[in-house]
């Protein structure tokens, strides 16, 4: 019986709190229960339909599993000059090779975040511990092409979601969504984010934080 394997993120632009992934192993039987359940990319469901989704698949498949990145760890590897796509590379091949023990052999299908389809899915084979294991496929708008790739979508999203509502109940200021698109998250950092730079909920290498906190000038030798 063939096996699929799916992956995906979640939280890819905000500058608060994490970029969260999913992954999901399926059989052919499983699919259909995805499909009766009318899975599909998280985007295209509400808040209510997601929670309820989140449960179900958990319930449903061979195996799953989540990964969630912090903002201080994103932070750390751009100024190690590991840009996102890099980032999100390694981080999908960790779940590969956690779910590998799962399987013999599976189709493995990602959305690829990258331009360059076939330079991100050859880095990427770089991390994968036994590659022997698996037909990996990756490509853009695999969350709307690919139930299992949905569903791992929906488990992202809804993590996501989790630790973002953590973070409003912990600091009890609504912070919006954490996207810069979003205006309550814009004036939560003009008024707050002074207030909370050390609690590292936010991405301080993102170009908005940069726009607010613009680092001090060094000062001149005869300045001292």
């Amino acid at each position: 019986m063939t096996l699929h394997l799916g992956i995906d993120e979640a939280g890819r632009g905000p500058i608060i709190g994490p970029m969260c992934f999913g992954a999901v192993l399926i059989d052919e039987k499983q699919e259909k229960i995805l499909k009766m359940l009318d899975v599909k990319d998280s985007k295209l469901l509400t808040p209510e339909r997601r929670e309820f989704l989140f449960t179900q698949i958990k319930k449903n498949v061979i195996a799953s599993a989540v990964l969630i990145i912090s903002p201080k760890e994103i932070d750390k590897s751009l100024a190690e000059k590991v840009n996102l796509n890099q980032l999100e590379a390694r981080k999908i091949a960790e779940l590969i090779n956690l779910l590998s023990k799962k399987f013999e052999k599976a189709n493995i299908i990602v959305d690829c975040p990258s331009t360059n389809i076939l330079a991100w899915r050859n880095y990427l084979l770089n991390y994968i511990k036994n590659p022997e294991k698996i037909v990996l496929k990756c490509e853009h708008k695999a969350d709307k092409n690919h139930i299992e790739v949905g569903a791992a979508s929906i488990l992202a999203k809804v993590t996501r979601d989790k630790e973002i509502e953590k973070i409003k109940h912990k600091i009890d200021i609504d912070i919006g969504s954490g996207y810069p698109s979003d205006p309550v998250t814009i004036e939560f950092l003009k008024k707050y984010s002074s207030k909370f730079k050390d609690s590292g909920i936010f991405r301080k290498s993102w170009q908005t934080w940069k726009d607010i906190h613009p680092a001090k000038e060094q000062k001149k030798l005869l300045d001292f």
